[in-house]
């Protein structure tokens, strides 16, 4: 059965962080936007709940600072690894804070979709949008399956592609994965632990095995205040034997790890483990068509170095919106391709350099090698952990800024890794 069609100016795929955001900003400018959800709030995703300072900074921007506040607010990162472990705070940055927090994600993908219907936008949740609306070459909308199992056609004069990593929207525009290049995977689930307020997230550097073989991976764990710790393993796709790494059984070893240290029950985890595949490094494209933009992880917009996604989901779609509302009040949807050269300004050289620094420790003999000459220098660990939550400052040469100016000057010659 199909329901009456009707029309919006924006119309968003997903309510996730990028869609939330982009419908936010578009409706505080006064654009009727209506944002498509498929699932229903609160609901999971697989994500280590952290955000870094460049997210609290949006959310800030977003008019959240008194809701973020309610959650665990952390320091910096607390690196382990070679038997060693370093405490490292959050640098200072003329625009970030120096503090994070952890939110679960079915409260704050809710938190941020709440905002945007404050703001004015209209939120469908439960609704699926099957296939794009085209005419003559333009996305105009989409046909979107209801929550009451109903069609109905959402036409619209533009469109925002944010339906995560998966993006079946996306690729029925055509977008595409850069397949040289990496892309990681994830998988996480939370444990009860008297150690759940600790003012750091913890990141391990050497995942070993239920036999102590290291093995090809990352581990974190990040307090969430509320009498649980997320605790996860990350993989990238240029490890070797990346494909034969069974995720269940390294997050299992890696809960056994750190069992003692963290006081968890490693065979009683709260809830099933989750996982999920993740385009990275701007790896999807194209990233604008002439009625439509890709943001968020459906832009493959997530950060190589340490897989965050959250704060480039929230900017990619600030800097979306931004372009849709200067093309509505102009009438020109020319502005339109404005959007994928500001990406490209924004994280250009700076994925680059990441994506070669994935192909780096792709290599787990050298991986150990600089797990190893890292752990023993404060120093070194303070810039590189300015560099890898890309927190370098515009306005000062320290180590940080220049080693990254040094690997982006080197990469710049280089084929396009």
């Amino acid at each position: 059965m199909s329901e009456p069609a009707t029309t919006t100016e924006v119309l968003v795929i997903g309510g996730g962080p990028a869609g939330a955001a982009a419908g936010y900003w578009l409706a505080r400018q006064g654009h009727a936007v209506t944002i498509v959800e498929r699932k229903t709030f609160p609901r999971e995703k697989t994500c280590g709940d952290g955000l870094t300072p460049r997210a609290v900074h949006q959310l800030d921007e977003m008019g959240l600072t008194t809701q973020l506040a309610r959650y665990h607010r952390y320091n910096g990162l607390r690196a382990t690894g070679m038997g060693r472990e370093l405490e490292l705070q959050w640098p200072s940055h003329p625009i970030y804070p120096q503090h994070g927090y952890v939110v679960r994600r079915r409260e704050l993908d809710q938190m941020v979709a709440q905002n945007a219907v404050a703001a004015g936008a209209t939120l469908l949740v439960g609704h699926e949008a099957v296939q794009p609306i085209v005419e003559r070459g333009f996305v105009r909308g989409a046909t979107v399956q209801t929550s009451a199992g109903t069609t109905v056609e959402i036409n619209a004069k533009y469109v925002v592609v944010a339906d995560g990593a998966n993006s079946r929207f996306g690729r029925a525009l055509g977008t595409f994965r850069t397949r040289e290049w990496p892309y990681g995977t994830a998988i996480r689930t939370y444990w009860p632990s008297p150690r759940h307020a600790e003012p750091w997230i913890e990141s391990a550097l050497d995942v070993k095995d239920r036999n102590g073989n290291p093995m090809p991976g990352y581990g974190w764990i990040f307090p969430v205040g509320d009498g649980t710790v997320n605790i996860g393993v990350g993989l990238l796709s240029t490890f070797r034997d990346f494909k034969s790494v069974n995720t269940t059984h390294l997050l299992d070893a890696y809960a056994h790890q750190v069992a003692d240290r963290w006081e968890i029950d490693p065979g009683k985890p709260e809830c099933k483990a989750t996982s999920g595949r993740i385009p990275m490094g701007g790896s999807v494209g194209p990233k604008a068509g002439p009625s439509y933009l890709v943001v968020g992880d459906a832009s493959g917009s997530v950060n190589p170095f340490n897989g965050e996604g959250i704060d480039y989901a929230y900017e990619t779609a600030h800097m979306a919106a931004q372009v849709l509302h200067e093309a509505l009040v102009t009438d020109d949807p020319t502005l339109l391709q404005n959007y994928s050269q500001m990406l490209d300004d924004e994280y250009g050289d700076y994925f680059k350099v990441a994506r070669l620094f994935a192909r780096v420790i792709g290599r787990p003999a050298l991986m150990r090698e600089l797990t190893r000459a890292g752990m023993h220098s404060r120093t070194l660990m303070e810039w590189v952990l300015r560099i890898m939550a890309n927190l370098l400052r515009p306005d000062e040469l320290g180590p940080a800024e220049l080693a990254y100016k040094a690997a982006a000057r080197i990469v710049s010659l280089a084929p396009n890794a």
